[in-house]
């Protein structure tokens, strides 16, 4: 193939038959990853207990245990493509979970991240552009601290609430749905708050509360990687990063360093999306040999001080 081919000239070249089989969705591996990412969390969790009185115990424990929590982000967003399962009621019931413990909720999160997939790299389309990727070390800092994630998520989620205008990613015939679902997680988590300073009850807040803030700078940085710097333009073969990482990585992101394949054809369950990957990699435009390569990239593309 000619090295400038496209996504789709690229898929048009594996076999039908091959495509129908990866595009296949089954319950068995879903279980088996959610199983094991939950075990983890359970892991970092006991250290975490093991740790409370010794803050410089603590700290590091709350830490690795927030990581794994936030990236309850990749089932999150595996459950919103619904193919983390064959079971609609599992997809659905994993991603309100998942949701709610990152403070993402799950409807509001598909229609922009099926907006995002629609309008990849489009500048005046693609929502995630909504807000400017870093250009320059002080934006670039600020935003993998995840203080400007935590500050958005509670302003759209309160604005959601109060039944304010939504973006325009959110269709009409969504808008009902998406401010119950804001005003019913906003009041469980008006709920919990409650019964922490009515009972003094502080397990949140070390095992949930303090670690995600913790972790959230790992997302941060993993998610950046997906697209910032990359050209804004419409092949995904050039303007999605397919970031070879430790397998571990891979583990806890299901598969999601595989982003070019997974924006090629997002029907492509996660189990699936290393043999997709494997048939697009001559292919690829925009590749990184981890995750500090990903970020030299980035950091490279900063726009010059005048």
């Amino acid at each position: 193939m000619p090295p400038d081919v496209t996504h789709r000239e690229a898929l048009a070249a594996i076999a039908p038959e091959a495509l129908a089989r990866m595009k296949e969705r089954a319950d068995r591996p879903g279980l088996a990853r959610l199983a094991a990412h939950l075990g983890l969390l359970a892991l970092t969790g006991a250290a975490v207990a093991a740790s409370l009185g010794t803050w410089w115990l603590a700290l590091p424990a709350m830490a690795v245990h927030g990581v794994v929590l936030v990236f309850l982000f990749a089932p999150l967003h595996e459950t919103v493509h619904e193919t983390a399962f064959r079971s609609a009621l599992a997809n659905r019931i994993v991603a309100e979970i998942c949701g709610f413990a990152i403070l993402l909720p799950p409807r509001r999160f598909r229609y922009f991240h099926f907006a995002h997939h629609r309008h990849t790299q489009d500048e005046a389309r693609d929502p995630e552009l909504a807000t400017p990727k870093p250009q320059g070390w002080p934006a670039y800092l600020w935003r993998l601290t995840g203080v400007a994630y935590w500050r958005d998520q509670a302003a759209a989620l309160a604005s959601a609430a109060a039944g304010r205008p939504l973006p325009d990613y959110v269709p009409p015939s969504g808008r009902p749905r998406v401010v119950r679902e804001a005003r019913t997680h906003l009041a469980a988590y008006g709920a919990i708050a409650a019964l922490c300073l009515a009972t003094g009850w502080t397990a949140p807040l070390w095992f949930w509360i303090v670690p995600v803030l913790l972790g959230q700078p790992a997302l941060r940085a993993y998610l950046l990687a997906e697209h910032t710097a990359c050209p804004l333009v419409p092949d995904i073969l050039a303007n999605t990063r397919t970031t070879f990482t430790a397998p571990a990585i891979r583990f806890l992101a299901w598969n999601m360093p595989h982003h070019t394949a997974h924006h090629a054809l997002p029907a492509v369950p996660f189990h699936q999306l290393p043999g997709l990957s494997a048939q697009l990699r001559t292919n690829l435009k925009a590749t990184a040999n981890g995750y500090p390569d990903a970020h030299r990239q980035i950091v490279a593309a900063f726009a010059p001080r005048s």
